[in-house]
């Protein structure tokens, strides 16, 4: 839910851009140590002190927590009211793909990072699973439901990227977690994402319904009113994902997990996934087109010993009148010089059990200079 192994930028409050930069380089100057400390402060990070309800008679307890190293070092700061966090980031060289900018990993491998810097900022997450102190206890962790990525200008090398995190409940079984991203130098919105978590007993590998003593450490950092990265209707996170039929157009067979793939709970992270899934992408679509929007629906872990093949077919067009529009001539198939939509699945290359389906759109590619 926090962190582990989905528009139109105008109803997203951008902020001021400037303000933006001008805390970016203040926090960073050689020297401005104190801005440095500042910029990843919760409150006064000196010092910590957060109230967590813990029981039936909802008393609290009081926790000293003391920044590490990280934290004063980190570039992430927690909202005045607690309710979200923001963190920038600058892009390495070697989050940079063929198109020279980032790829859709190191957008994933970022909000998984954010995701959990957020749980460390409140005092959670200690062990590295952003997990809360009643889930250590009961030994619960959080396994991905659902990610959905929308991004509407891929950064660059060495630009700064700021994104927002914000969790809250999703019914009684699960969380969401929402992220908003931006170009720090301009505050143009960059992208959106959305995700579904649930909760599973480490021991057992069995899902488990979101406890009353876990909702009550939950919701003491959760927006008071609903807060949604898409709040638009019949946005694309909404969309089901449509089963991939036999047989596939493309494929690619026998991928295997490495050891770098596994995360702390000891099974494929959730990152590894995308990855397997754009393998099977045909290299026309690589050289013409960019992801727009990534739907991954997680429906059971891969371990280490298991192989994997990747499944892709064009998703059918199911509008009569888009396909009419489309001047396609009866056929399912968007035409050549539309955007384009893909359907995914991976399973297991032994007996065929599904480990997770997923849904792509590719946009052509604009002219860089």
């Amino acid at each position: 839910m926090l962190c582990r192994g989905t528009f139109q930028a105008g109803n997203v409050a951008i902020g001021d851009h400037n303000q933006c930069s001008k805390r970016f380089f203040n926090s960073v100057s050689i020297g401005c140590r104190k801005s440095l400390v500042s910029s990843c402060s919760v409150g006064a990070r000196s010092g910590l002190v957060l109230a967590v309800a813990t029981n039936e008679t909802t008393k609290s307890k009081q926790m000293a927590y003391e920044p590490s190293l990280a934290d004063r070092l980190r570039l992430g700061t927690v909202s005045e009211d607690g309710m979200s966090y923001k963190e920038k980031f600058i892009v390495r060289c070697y989050e940079v793909g063929i198109n020279k900018t980032v790829t859709v990993e190191t957008i994933a491998n970022l909000l998984q990072e954010v995701g959990c810097n957020h749980a460390q900022s409140v005092g959670f997450s200690t062990d590295g699973f952003a997990t809360t102190h009643s889930m250590r206890k009961l030994h619960l962790i959080w396994v991905t439901a659902r990610m959905y990525i929308e991004i509407y200008k891929y950064p660059a090398w060495s630009d700064v990227v700021e994104i927002e995190t914000w969790c809250q409940s999703e019914g009684r079984i699960g969380t969401r977690r929402d992220w908003i991203l931006k170009d720090c130098a301009t505050g143009e919105v960059i992208g959106r994402a959305t995700s579904k978590w649930l909760m599973m007993n480490q021991d057992t590998r069995r899902l488990q319904k979101v406890t009353d003593e876990v909702r009550d450490e939950l919701e003491l950092y959760f927006p008071k009113e609903l807060r949604l990265a898409f709040p638009e209707e019949n946005n694309g996170s909404l969309k089901k994902i449509a089963k991939l039929e036999d047989p596939a157009e493309y494929s690619k067979l026998g991928m295997v997990p490495r050891r770098a793939d596994l995360d702390m709970n000891q099974h494929v992270n959730n990152v590894t996934y995308i990855g397997w899934v754009l393998e099977s992408i045909p290299q026309e679509i690589i050289n013409t087109h960019e992801l727009e929007t990534i739907t991954i629906d997680y429906r059971r872990e891969c371990q280490q010993d298991d192989v994997v093949d990747s499944l892709t077919s064009v998703e059918p067009i199911e509008d009569a009148d888009a396909l009419e529009s489309h001047g396609a001539n009866g056929s399912a198939t968007a035409p050549k010089d539309v955007n384009k939509s893909f359907l995914h699945l991976l399973r297991l290359s032994s007996d065929g059990v599904e480990i997770n389906r997923c849904r792509t759109e590719w946009r052509k590619k604009s002219a860089r200079i």
